[in-house]
């Protein structure tokens, strides 16, 4: 007679549909067994229908636990003391986690065996054993929330003219080998709680916000909803050579667009951090979760190297058309600086990628960064501004032109527009204020003076 429960052992005294719970325990820990017909004292009183206990017990097991946990199952009955006793002989899965269909990947639905009890897994334990089973990437793992819609993910199929249902999206791997979502159709889905947060700052650091904001859903949506808004902070500064107008947005289209992307397709979404982008006066920084894949260095990257954390979204991406081929992003963002004096700076550390790109237009008027043939015309035209002797009426209108033409200014900005000390550039811009053509934002140094409205 067996005398007590213990980490492989667990008795029922007859059968109750609640014994899926210990199976489900059994098979997510180091398997054991359940004996229907003995008491927790560990006395043995029998079943009288072992039979119609086994079959009740395969049919409950079969229906209510995902994924299929039968080939790991066997039940049979055993006579002790004289009386039959139904086993529930229950192996390791390779399957995990088991967890039980109507309550889903979540606490309430997935248990292990601790001691002799079977006891529920945290978010977090569920999302180990995924990893620890699976031996896949996060993509390719099971998605913990199942209960996934895609309708901006269709949307934005049917608007590429591409078909999209189950048989795609098992092609897409949305759909793993058991019938089940994945964590790459979690982060397509509307569901999907990844977020980005993006900060416009004013200044050149942290201390000043102009505005914060923090997106979530499906992937799809963010890289649409994410490059609008860094889109509407991307300004366009222009400047004049007689009756010529150049207008120069801070940072390139293409290199914005690369760094997003890159930041999408290659971040470990296994971190429950998000995906930060930082835009101050003078760059912009895009900060990726995962730093580089194992194995890779920087310096890999930079001889065309090119290995995805993330290959089946990158799929997905490559389907839509919003990247052209793997590891072209970095070439690209380079490109578009070629002709600029400060090159973006790729960064690595644990855990963590970052690309900053330089703002273009912040060492205006004396240093803008355009086409060849362009150059030369402004250059010139800024040698001779700089060398006119203005008078004191002269030197605030030319203070007033610079802060209409680029909707701020501020002291040091001054000093390099008039040739001009410190102290000379406060007077200048503090004597406008009062004059009430000026008005300033923010404290000290880093006071911006922009026109009033």
């Amino acid at each position: 007679m067996l005398n007590f429960e213990n980490q492989k052992v667990e008795f029922k005294q007859e059968y109750v549909t609640d014994i899926r719970k210990e199976v489900i325990a059994f098979a997510n820990a180091e398997g054991g067994s359940i004996f229907i017909g003995i008491r927790k004292d560990g006395m043995v009183i029998g079943v009288e229908e072992p039979d119609d206990v086994m079959q009740k017990t395969a049919n409950s097991l079969h229906d209510a636990i995902a994924p299929d946990i039968m080939p790991f199952v066997k039940i049979y009955t055993i006579e002790m003391e004289g009386k039959r006793v139904v086993e529930i002989d229950v192996s390791t899965g390779t399957n995990r986690p088991y967890y039980i269909r109507e309550k889903g990947l979540k606490p309430t639905g997935v248990y292990v065996r601790k001691g002799s009890s079977s006891q529920p897994v945290t978010d977090e334990g569920i999302r180990e054993m995924i990893l620890q089973s699976s031996g896949k990437s996060y993509e390719a793992g099971r998605s913990i929330n199942q209960e996934l819609t895609f309708e901006i993910l269709a949307k934005e199929m049917e608007r590429r003219g591409i078909v999209f249902g189950e048989p795609q999206m098992k092609t897409l791997a949305l759909i793993g080998e058991d019938g089940l979502y994945t964590n790459l159709a979690y982060l397509l889905s509307d569901q999907c709680e990844v977020t980005t947060k993006v900060a416009l700052f004013q200044g050149e650091d942290k201390e000043i916000f102009r505005d914060r904001r923090e997106f979530s859903g499906s992937v799809l949506k963010q890289l649409e909803d994410v490059y609008r808004f860094i889109d509407w902070g991307n300004k366009t500064k222009a400047i004049f050579s007689g009756l010529e107008r150049i207008d120069v947005r801070d940072y390139p289209e293409e290199a914005v667009r690369e760094a997003w992307l890159n930041c999408c397709v290659h971040r470990d979404y296994s971190f429950s951090g998000s995906t930060i982008i930082n835009i101050y006066e003078n760059r912009m920084e895009f900060v990726s979760l995962g730093g580089l894949v194992p194995g890779l260095e920087l310096k890999s990257i930079f001889l065309g190297v090119s290995q995805s954390r993330n290959p089946n979204l990158a799929t997905v991406f490559y389907r839509m058309k919003l990247i052209e081929s793997y590891g072209t992003g970095i070439g690209k963002i380079q490109r578009m600086y070629a002709e600029a004096e400060e090159k973006p700076a790729f960064e690595t550390a644990k855990g963590v990628f970052r690309v900053t790109l330089p703002n273009r237009n912040e060492k205006r008027l004396d240093k803008i960064f355009m086409v060849d043939s362009l150059i030369p015309v402004v250059e010139e035209s800024i040698s001779v501004y700089e060398k006119e002797k203005l008078s004191l009426p002269q030197q605030k209108q030319r203070i007033l032109e610079y802060a209409a033409k680029y909707g701020r200014i501020s002291r040091k900005e001054t000093e390099e527009l008039l040739d001009a000390g410190s102290t000379k550039a406060f007077r200048l811009l503090k004597e406008l204020c009062e004059e009430g053509k000026l008005k300033s934002q923010g404290k000290g140094r880093k006071s911006l003076y922009v026109l009033p409205r």
